[in-house]
């Protein structure tokens, strides 16, 4: 059992939550309402004013403050992930559970050393890679068995064109569509597929050492040769959120999106599903209380969130190298 949460299986269960602004706003919004013996202890933002109306919700300027406060038994980290790192390490130090929001972190090196931290001090650690929770994708998951044996997959992801949402500070750090946008799809192939990412190409515009990059291609290798292609764009027209995976037996077509999943029989048989929505904030979160709750390892671990940001290393030393093959987790 984790050390930190061996007193909170039945308990009411204080979080502290880190970061506020709009995507932050949704984690407090279901932390005020859909979780039972749950509670939002305390909050962390910028600037204490024009939080909250309730007043007996603690706001804290300072992350490590509000870590230490006795209300606070568990962190959810939504932050720029440039703050990631260092905030994992003062709750593992703390010795409280900790989810935080894709992407992991920065870099793999940094990722590496959080999982590593909370391994050694027995530490919950848990990755928000939430579109794993929407129903097209547990769906697709379900049925992805009825076409193997996988032989490719095209992903694709285009979302609007907005200022960048995980600047940090004076904007001096910025992060571009690979890891606010890619990383959902880099983290979906080793979940579809259940095998890990040995190699990528990759080509970027326009490369990240002259600003966040907006478009990015990625083909990239699995374990046992599975060839996936990633289309990652911000871009000025209708969102996109589509994948389709081939098989011997067929294709399913999965958009996320509108919704739909379509599963194509070598045949010429067609079934199709159409998907209600569900609040993925929602269920990750429930998924944390459950493992807190329980003493069990969380659906996405902080392991699983490490091997995407890895594997978004490669792509940017790939492009980086005019697209060469590059090796995911060459550098450890």
């Amino acid at each position: 059992m984790h050390s930190s949460i061996s007193s909170l299986s039945t308990a009411m269960l204080g979080i502290g939550l880190i970061g506020i602004g709009r995507h932050g706003s949704r984690y407090v919004q279901h932390l005020l309402r859909d979780l039972p013996d749950v509670a939002l202890a305390a909050v962390c933002r910028k600037s204490k004013s024009g939080v909250f109306s309730d007043a007996t919700i603690p706001v804290y300027d300072d992350y490590r403050a509000m870590i230490s406060d006795p209300r606070v038994h568990a962190v959810v980290v939504v932050t720029p992930p440039s703050l990631c790192y260092d905030i994992c390490l003062a709750a593992v130090h703390a010795r409280k559970p900790i989810l935080i929001e894709k992407p992991l972190a920065l870099n793999g090196s940094q990722a590496r050393t959080m999982v590593a931290a909370a391994s050694q001090s027995g530490v919950l650690l848990m990755t928000a890679h939430t579109l794993r929770f929407d129903p097209v994708i547990e769906m697709l998951r379900e049925q992805i068995h009825t076409i193997e044996p996988l032989q490719s997959a095209c992903l694709t992801t285009h979302i609007d064109t907005k200022p960048n949402v995980m600047s940090v500070g004076d904007g001096s750090v910025k992060v571009g569509a690979l890891l606010e946008l890619g990383i959902h799809l880099l983290d979906l192939v080793r979940f579809l597929t259940k095998e890990d990412i040995l190699e990528v190409q990759c080509t970027m515009s326009p490369l990240p050492s002259v600003a966040p990059e907006t478009q990015v291609e990625v083909r990239l290798r699995t374990s046992s040769g599975i060839a996936c292609t990633l289309d990652i764009a911000r871009v000025e027209v209708q969102r996109t959120g589509r994948a389709v995976w081939t098989g011997e037996k067929g294709t399913l077509t999965a958009d996320w999106v509108a919704r739909s999943l379509m599963r194509t029989a070598k045949d010429g048989r067609v079934e199709a599903w159409t998907l209600d929505v569900k609040p993925t904030v929602l269920a990750t979160l429930q998924a944390f209380v459950h493992a807190i709750r329980t003493a069990t390892v969380p659906p996405i671990t902080g392991l699983d969130g490490c091997l995407a940001v890895e594997a978004a290393d490669a792509c940017y030393r790939s492009a980086a190298n005019h697209g060469a093959i590059t090796l995911v987790g060459a550098t450890r």
